[in-house]
C-alpha cells in the first residue's frame, strides 16, 4: 500500500508552499518590467489616444455631410471676422504723387469702399503701380483708421528724349517718366537723341552742366553709334566728343571759345573724336574767303 503523508507532515508542508508560490510567472513578470518601460508607456499615454483620437475623427470626416458642415462653419467662421467693422478699409489716400499721377493710381486700382483689408492683394496691387512709367517706388499698408495709404516717390523727369514717339520725359538713370507735349513745356530740361541715348543719360547730364556760357546756344546731344554724343548748337554747328573723357574734352572746346571765340566763326564742325588731332569743319563763306586769301 501506498503511504499518505500526514497533513501536518513536511513533506506535506512543502508540497502546499509550492503550490502556492507567491513569485510571479515568467509571461507575468515580462508583462510587468514591458510596463515600466518608457516605450511603452509613452504609447499608452499618447501615442494611443491619439490613435483613436484619430480615428473617430476620421471616420466623422468619411461621411460628406459632416465635412460639407465642417467647411461651411470655417466660411461662416471667416466671413463673421472680415466682416467686423474695426477691419473695414473705408478710403484710399495716396501721398507724394501730383495731382495727375494720383488719378492714374486711382484708376489703376478700382476699388469699391469700403472693403475687408483681407480681401486686398497688397502684393498685386504694389506691383501694378510700381509698374507705371511715373511711379519710381511705392509702399502700400492699411494705417491706423481704416484707410489704404499709398506712399508714391516720383520720378523726376531730368531730360527730354526725341525719338520715333516724340518728345518723351526720362528721369536721370533713364527710365520713362511719361510722354511730353511740347518743348516749350520743359525748357529748362536738356533735349537728348540717337539709337541708345537713354542708356547714357548721366552723362548727357554732366555733360549739360558745364555748358556754361553755351547753354544759351545748346540744341541738345544727339547720340552717335550708342558710343558717343554730338553736341548739337544753334546756327547748325556741332561738337562732335570722343568716346572716353567726353566731359573733359567739351570743357577744352568751352575754354578755347572763351578764349579766341572759336565758335562765333564760320564753322560747321569742331571735330575731337581724336582729342589729340582736333579738326574743325569752315562753313562755305569760311572756305571762300580762306581760298581767296591763298589767291592773292
Amino acid at each position: 500500500m501506498q503511504q499518505v503523508s500526514p497533513p501536518n507532515s513536511p513533506r506535506a508542508r512543502k508540497r502546499k508552499l509550492a503550490s502556492h508560490d507567491p513569485a510571479p510567472s515568467r509571461l507575468k513578470y515580462r508583462i510587468e518590467r514591458l510596463k515600466l518601460t518608457p516605450g511603452f508607456r509613452f504609447a499608452t499615454r499618447v501615442l494611443l489616444p491619439c490613435a483613436l483620437g484619430f480615428g473617430a475623427v476620421s471616420l466623422w470626416f468619411a461621411a460628406e455631410e459632416n465635412r460639407n458642415a465642417f467647411n461651411q462653419m470655417i466660411v461662416d467662421m471667416r466671413e463673421t471676422v472680415e466682416s467686423r467693422p474695426e477691419f473695414q478699409v473705408k478710403l484710399m489716400a495716396v501721398d507724394g504723387a501730383s495731382a495727375g499721377v494720383a488719378e492714374q493710381i486711382r484708376a489703376a486700382l478700382p476699388i469699391d469702399f469700403p472693403v475687408s483689408s483681407f480681401d486686398l492683394d497688397l502684393g498685386k496691387m504694389h506691383e501694378t503701380v510700381v509698374n507705371m512709367h511715373a511711379v519710381k517706388t511705392a509702399q502700400i499698408r492699411v494705417r491706423e483708421g481704416n484707410i489704404l495709404q499709398i506712399q508714391i516717390e516720383e520720378r523726376v523727369p531730368a531730360v527730354l528724349r526725341r525719338g520715333d514717339r516724340g518728345l518723351e520725359l526720362l528721369d536721370d538713370t533713364g527710365a520713362l517718366v511719361g510722354p511730353a507735349q511740347t518743348r516749350s513745356d520743359h525748357v529748362m530740361l536738356p533735349v537728348i537723341a540717337g539709337d541708345g541715348a537713354h542708356d547714357a543719360v548721366p552723362e548727357a547730364l554732366e555733360l549739360y552742366k558745364v555748358t556754361g556760357p553755351l547753354r544759351s546756344r545748346l540744341r541738345g546731344f544727339e547720340r552717335m553709334g550708342a558710343r558717343r554724343w554730338d553736341v548739337v548748337l544753334d546756327q547748325g554747328q556741332r561738337i562732335m566728343l570722343p568716346e572716353d573723357n567726353a566731359v573733359r574734352a567739351f570743357e577744352r572746346t568751352i575754354a578755347m571759345d572763351q578764349a579766341i571765340q572759336m565758335l562765333s566763326r564760320d564753322l560747321i564742325v569742331v571735330d575731337l573724336r581724336l582729342p589729340q588731332r582736333p579738326t574743325i569743319r569752315m562753313g562755305s563763306d569760311a572756305t571762300e574767303a580762306l581760298w581767296a586769301a591763298k589767291q592773292e
